[in-house]
Protein backbone atom coordinates (compact mmCIF):
# COMPACT_ATOMS: atom_id res chain seq x y z
CA UNK A 1 0.00 0.00 0.00
CA UNK A 2 1.38 3.45 -1.23
CA UNK A 3 4.71 1.95 -2.46
CA UNK A 4 5.42 4.27 -5.19
CA UNK A 5 4.70 7.21 -2.64
CA UNK A 6 6.89 5.48 -0.48
CA UNK A 7 9.63 5.12 -2.63
CA UNK A 8 9.60 8.59 -4.22
CA UNK A 9 10.56 10.27 -0.34
CA UNK A 10 12.67 7.43 0.16
CA UNK A 11 14.82 8.68 -3.30
CA UNK A 12 14.48 11.95 -2.13
CA UNK A 13 16.13 10.99 1.21
CA UNK A 14 18.88 9.20 -0.53
CA UNK A 15 19.49 12.11 -2.86
CA UNK A 16 20.19 14.46 -0.31
CA UNK A 17 21.67 12.71 2.51
CA UNK A 18 25.45 12.70 1.18
CA UNK A 19 25.06 17.13 0.80
CA UNK A 20 24.54 20.16 2.59
CA UNK A 21 21.36 21.09 2.79
CA UNK A 22 21.43 24.37 0.70
CA UNK A 23 18.86 25.85 -1.60
CA UNK A 24 20.86 25.24 -4.46
CA UNK A 25 21.59 21.80 -3.92
CA UNK A 26 17.75 21.22 -2.84
CA UNK A 27 16.79 22.69 -5.87
CA UNK A 28 17.29 19.58 -8.31
CA UNK A 29 16.32 16.97 -5.45
CA UNK A 30 12.79 18.62 -4.62
CA UNK A 31 12.26 18.95 -8.62
CA UNK A 32 12.57 15.27 -9.05
CA UNK A 33 10.25 14.64 -5.41
CA UNK A 34 8.06 16.75 -7.36
CA UNK A 35 8.04 14.72 -10.59
CA UNK A 36 7.47 11.69 -8.62
CA UNK A 37 4.83 13.03 -6.49
CA UNK A 38 2.92 13.85 -9.69
CA UNK A 39 3.54 9.83 -11.11
CA UNK A 40 2.01 9.16 -7.98
CA UNK A 41 -0.89 10.55 -8.48
CA UNK A 42 -0.54 13.86 -6.50
CA UNK A 43 -2.05 16.71 -8.28
CA UNK A 44 0.63 19.27 -9.71
CA UNK A 45 -0.96 22.04 -7.12
CA UNK A 46 -0.60 19.92 -4.27
CA UNK A 47 2.59 18.39 -5.58
CA UNK A 48 4.34 22.22 -6.04
CA UNK A 49 2.54 23.13 -2.42
CA UNK A 50 4.38 20.06 -1.14
CA UNK A 51 7.41 20.64 -2.25
CA UNK A 52 7.76 24.30 -1.76
CA UNK A 53 6.83 23.89 2.01
CA UNK A 54 9.81 21.36 2.07
CA UNK A 55 12.20 23.54 0.72
CA UNK A 56 11.13 25.97 3.63
CA UNK A 57 11.64 23.46 5.99
CA UNK A 58 15.03 22.15 4.81
CA UNK A 59 16.81 24.97 3.84
CA UNK A 60 19.31 26.25 6.43
CA UNK A 61 18.96 23.05 8.38
CA UNK A 62 22.26 21.90 9.80
CA UNK A 63 22.82 18.03 9.64
CA UNK A 64 26.46 16.26 9.50
CA UNK A 65 27.77 14.78 6.88
CA UNK A 66 26.81 11.70 6.46
CA UNK A 67 24.11 11.83 9.60
CA UNK A 68 20.99 10.56 8.49
CA UNK A 69 18.74 12.80 7.56
CA UNK A 70 15.44 10.91 7.48
CA UNK A 71 14.14 12.02 10.61
CA UNK A 72 14.64 15.29 9.61
CA UNK A 73 12.73 14.97 6.18
CA UNK A 74 10.34 12.52 7.49
CA UNK A 75 9.42 14.96 10.65
CA UNK A 76 8.72 18.22 7.65
CA UNK A 77 6.58 15.64 5.83
CA UNK A 78 4.48 14.68 8.12
CA UNK A 79 3.96 18.02 9.20
CA UNK A 80 2.61 19.06 6.22
CA UNK A 81 0.35 16.24 5.34
CA UNK A 82 -0.88 16.65 8.28
CA UNK A 83 -1.70 20.10 7.33
CA UNK A 84 -3.15 18.72 4.02
CA UNK A 85 -5.44 15.86 4.92
CA UNK A 86 -8.70 16.65 6.96
CA UNK A 87 -10.89 14.39 8.77
CA UNK A 88 -14.10 14.43 10.43
CA UNK A 89 -15.90 11.80 12.65
CA UNK A 90 -19.09 10.71 10.98
CA UNK A 91 -20.48 9.00 13.72
CA UNK A 92 -21.14 11.90 15.84
CA UNK A 93 -22.29 13.58 13.16
CA UNK A 94 -24.72 10.88 12.32
CA UNK A 95 -25.92 11.61 16.21
CA UNK A 96 -26.53 14.68 15.54
CA UNK A 97 -30.14 14.42 14.69
CA UNK A 98 -32.79 11.87 13.95
CA UNK A 99 -33.62 10.86 11.35
CA UNK A 100 -30.11 11.77 9.72
CA UNK A 101 -29.44 11.56 5.84
CA UNK A 102 -26.70 11.19 4.25
CA UNK A 103 -26.74 10.81 0.05
CA UNK A 104 -23.78 8.92 -1.59
CA UNK A 105 -22.49 9.95 -5.02
CA UNK A 106 -19.99 9.07 -7.24
CA UNK A 107 -19.19 7.99 -10.61
CA UNK A 108 -20.00 4.06 -11.98
CA UNK A 109 -17.59 1.11 -10.57
CA UNK A 110 -15.94 2.53 -7.27
CA UNK A 111 -17.93 0.57 -5.14
CA UNK A 112 -20.70 2.98 -4.02
CA UNK A 113 -23.04 0.77 -2.93
CA UNK A 114 -20.69 -1.95 -1.45
CA UNK A 115 -19.46 1.25 0.59
CA UNK A 116 -22.96 2.21 1.44
CA UNK A 117 -23.45 -1.37 2.86
CA UNK A 118 -19.99 -1.02 4.80
CA UNK A 119 -21.56 2.42 6.30
CA UNK A 120 -24.64 0.50 7.63
CA UNK A 121 -22.66 -2.22 9.48
CA UNK A 122 -20.10 0.89 10.79
CA UNK A 123 -23.15 2.43 12.46
CA UNK A 124 -25.09 -0.47 13.31
CA UNK A 125 -22.41 -1.24 15.42
CA UNK A 126 -21.92 1.83 16.97
CA UNK A 127 -25.61 1.51 18.16
CA UNK A 128 -26.76 3.62 15.02
CA UNK A 129 -30.27 2.40 13.45
CA UNK A 130 -30.14 2.59 9.74
CA UNK A 131 -32.48 1.96 6.41
CA UNK A 132 -31.76 2.14 3.14
CA UNK A 133 -33.10 4.28 0.21
CA UNK A 134 -32.67 2.93 -3.30
CA UNK A 135 -32.31 6.14 -5.62
CA UNK A 136 -30.88 3.85 -8.41
CA UNK A 137 -33.88 3.47 -10.30
CA UNK A 138 -31.82 2.53 -13.59
CA UNK A 139 -29.54 0.89 -13.59
CA UNK A 140 -30.41 -3.20 -14.16
CA UNK A 141 -29.70 -5.22 -11.02
CA UNK A 142 -29.60 -1.97 -8.87
CA UNK A 143 -32.45 -3.03 -6.25
CA UNK A 144 -31.78 -6.72 -5.99
CA UNK A 145 -28.18 -5.31 -5.59
CA UNK A 146 -29.11 -3.05 -2.37
CA UNK A 147 -31.90 -5.32 -1.23
CA UNK A 148 -29.48 -8.16 -0.82
CA UNK A 149 -27.14 -5.65 1.48
CA UNK A 150 -30.17 -4.86 3.22
CA UNK A 151 -30.94 -8.46 4.33
CA UNK A 152 -27.47 -9.56 5.53
CA UNK A 153 -27.77 -6.56 7.35
CA UNK A 154 -31.20 -6.77 8.35
CA UNK A 155 -32.49 -3.10 7.59
CA UNK A 156 -35.18 -1.96 6.00
CA UNK A 157 -34.62 -0.37 2.23
CA UNK A 158 -37.47 1.67 0.16
CA UNK A 159 -36.88 1.33 -3.20
CA UNK A 160 -40.00 2.11 -6.21
CA UNK A 161 -40.47 0.53 -9.53
CA UNK A 162 -37.54 0.46 -11.95
CA UNK A 163 -37.97 4.00 -13.76
CA UNK A 164 -39.34 5.95 -10.78
CA UNK A 165 -38.25 9.05 -10.01
CA UNK A 166 -35.26 9.03 -7.32
CA UNK A 167 -36.07 12.37 -5.68
CA UNK A 168 -39.45 10.29 -4.74
CA UNK A 169 -37.53 7.58 -3.36
CA UNK A 170 -35.17 9.32 -1.30
CA UNK A 171 -38.01 11.60 -0.17
CA UNK A 172 -40.75 8.92 0.56
CA UNK A 173 -37.23 7.17 2.76
CA UNK A 174 -37.05 9.94 4.87
CA UNK A 175 -41.13 9.84 5.83
CA UNK A 176 -40.00 6.48 6.81
CA UNK A 177 -37.85 7.25 9.16
CA UNK A 178 -39.32 9.87 10.46
CA UNK A 179 -42.27 8.02 11.36
CA UNK A 180 -40.82 4.75 12.17
CA UNK A 181 -37.77 6.80 14.40
CA UNK A 182 -34.74 5.48 12.30
CA UNK A 183 -31.48 6.85 13.02
CA UNK A 184 -30.31 7.09 9.31
CA UNK A 185 -31.41 7.04 6.23
CA UNK A 186 -28.14 6.16 3.58
CA UNK A 187 -29.46 7.38 -0.21
CA UNK A 188 -27.85 4.99 -2.93
CA UNK A 189 -27.84 7.13 -6.22
CA UNK A 190 -27.02 6.07 -9.86
CA UNK A 191 -23.46 6.00 -11.04
CA UNK A 192 -23.07 8.81 -13.31
CA UNK A 193 -19.91 10.74 -15.40
CA UNK A 194 -19.47 13.69 -13.76
CA UNK A 195 -19.77 15.40 -17.48
CA UNK A 196 -23.33 14.18 -17.75
CA UNK A 197 -25.34 16.88 -17.13
CA UNK A 198 -28.97 15.26 -17.27
CA UNK A 199 -27.74 13.20 -14.61
CA UNK A 200 -25.79 15.57 -12.72
CA UNK A 201 -29.33 17.46 -12.70
CA UNK A 202 -31.01 14.47 -11.70
CA UNK A 203 -28.46 14.53 -8.41
CA UNK A 204 -29.67 18.56 -8.16
CA UNK A 205 -32.73 17.50 -8.08
CA UNK A 206 -32.93 15.43 -5.11
CA UNK A 207 -30.94 17.26 -3.35
CA UNK A 208 -33.24 19.92 -3.27
CA UNK A 209 -36.24 17.86 -2.51
CA UNK A 210 -34.54 15.66 0.50
CA UNK A 211 -32.21 18.42 1.35
CA UNK A 212 -30.03 15.30 2.62
CA UNK A 213 -27.99 16.63 6.17
CA UNK A 214 -24.98 15.13 4.01
CA UNK A 215 -23.50 14.49 0.97
CA UNK A 216 -20.72 12.37 0.42
CA UNK A 217 -18.80 11.44 -2.83
CA UNK A 218 -17.35 7.92 -3.15
CA UNK A 219 -14.34 7.76 -5.06
CA UNK A 220 -12.02 4.79 -6.39
CA UNK A 221 -8.44 5.80 -5.16
CA UNK A 222 -6.98 3.52 -8.00
CA UNK A 223 -8.46 6.59 -10.73
CA UNK A 224 -6.04 8.90 -9.42
CA UNK A 225 -6.35 12.24 -10.69
CA UNK A 226 -9.82 11.39 -12.37
CA UNK A 227 -10.61 10.90 -8.78
CA UNK A 228 -10.18 14.27 -7.88
CA UNK A 229 -11.37 15.74 -11.42
CA UNK A 230 -14.45 13.81 -10.41
CA UNK A 231 -14.85 15.22 -6.88
CA UNK A 232 -14.63 18.79 -7.73
CA UNK A 233 -16.95 18.36 -10.59
CA UNK A 234 -19.71 16.75 -8.07
CA UNK A 235 -18.77 19.24 -5.87
CA UNK A 236 -19.26 22.36 -8.45
CA UNK A 237 -22.85 20.79 -8.71
CA UNK A 238 -24.21 19.31 -5.58
CA UNK A 239 -21.30 20.92 -2.78
CA UNK A 240 -20.42 17.10 -1.32
CA UNK A 241 -19.34 17.34 2.13
CA UNK A 242 -16.50 14.49 2.44
CA UNK A 243 -15.04 11.85 0.66
CA UNK A 244 -14.85 7.79 0.57
CA UNK A 245 -11.73 6.43 -0.96
CA UNK A 246 -12.18 2.88 -1.90
CA UNK A 247 -9.92 -0.02 -3.19
CA UNK A 248 -6.68 1.73 -0.90
CA UNK A 249 -5.45 -1.96 -0.34
CA UNK A 250 -4.51 -2.20 -3.73
CA UNK A 251 -3.37 1.31 -4.11
CA UNK A 252 0.25 1.09 -4.91
CA UNK A 253 0.54 5.20 -5.23
CA UNK A 254 -1.05 6.50 -2.65
CA UNK A 255 -1.93 10.21 -4.23
CA UNK A 256 -5.69 10.07 -4.27
CA UNK A 257 -6.10 11.46 -0.63
CA UNK A 258 -3.68 13.68 -0.65
CA UNK A 259 -4.73 15.32 -3.94
CA UNK A 260 -8.62 14.99 -2.93
CA UNK A 261 -8.33 16.36 0.36
CA UNK A 262 -5.85 19.46 -0.59
CA UNK A 263 -8.09 20.44 -3.42
CA UNK A 264 -11.21 20.67 -2.90
CA UNK A 265 -10.77 21.50 1.23
CA UNK A 266 -13.31 18.36 2.62
CA UNK A 267 -12.60 15.49 5.12
CA UNK A 268 -12.26 12.14 4.21
CA UNK A 269 -14.20 9.90 6.37
CA UNK A 270 -13.55 6.23 5.86
CA UNK A 271 -11.09 4.66 3.27
CA UNK A 272 -11.98 1.03 1.74
CA UNK A 273 -9.58 -1.37 2.19
CA UNK A 274 -11.26 -4.71 1.72
CA UNK A 275 -14.57 -6.59 0.76
CA UNK A 276 -15.91 -7.68 3.69
CA UNK A 277 -18.34 -5.13 5.85
CA UNK A 278 -15.56 -4.88 8.06
CA UNK A 279 -13.45 -3.62 5.09
CA UNK A 280 -13.85 0.00 6.28
CA UNK A 281 -11.68 2.00 8.51
CA UNK A 282 -12.47 6.05 9.57
CA UNK A 283 -9.82 7.84 8.01
CA UNK A 284 -6.80 9.13 10.44
CA UNK A 285 -4.47 11.51 8.58
CA UNK A 286 -1.79 9.73 11.31
CA UNK A 287 -2.36 5.99 9.58
CA UNK A 288 -1.94 7.75 6.08
CA UNK A 289 1.31 8.93 6.98
CA UNK A 290 2.62 6.62 8.94
CA UNK A 291 2.14 3.85 5.83
CA UNK A 292 4.00 6.79 3.25
CA UNK A 293 6.76 7.15 5.98
CA UNK A 294 7.07 3.69 7.08
CA UNK A 295 9.90 2.22 4.46
CA UNK A 296 12.15 5.97 3.91
CA UNK A 297 14.47 5.41 7.17
CA UNK A 298 17.67 5.26 5.68
CA UNK A 299 19.14 1.06 5.37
Amino acid sequence: MFDKLKKALGEFVTDISTRSISEGDLESSLWNLQLALVECDVALPAAESITNSLKERLVGVKVKRFEDIAPVVNSSFESILEESLSSADLLSMAKSKSPFSIMFVGVNGTGKTTTIAKVARYLLDNGVSVMFACGDTYRAGSEEQIETHAQKLGVKVIKHKYGADPAAVAFDAVTYAKNSRVGVVLIDTAGRMQTDKDLMGELMKIKRVVQPDMTIFVGDSLAGNDALHQAEEFNKSVSIDGVILTKVDADSKGGAAISISSAIKKPIFFLGVGQSYKDLIPFDASWVIKNILSKTEKK
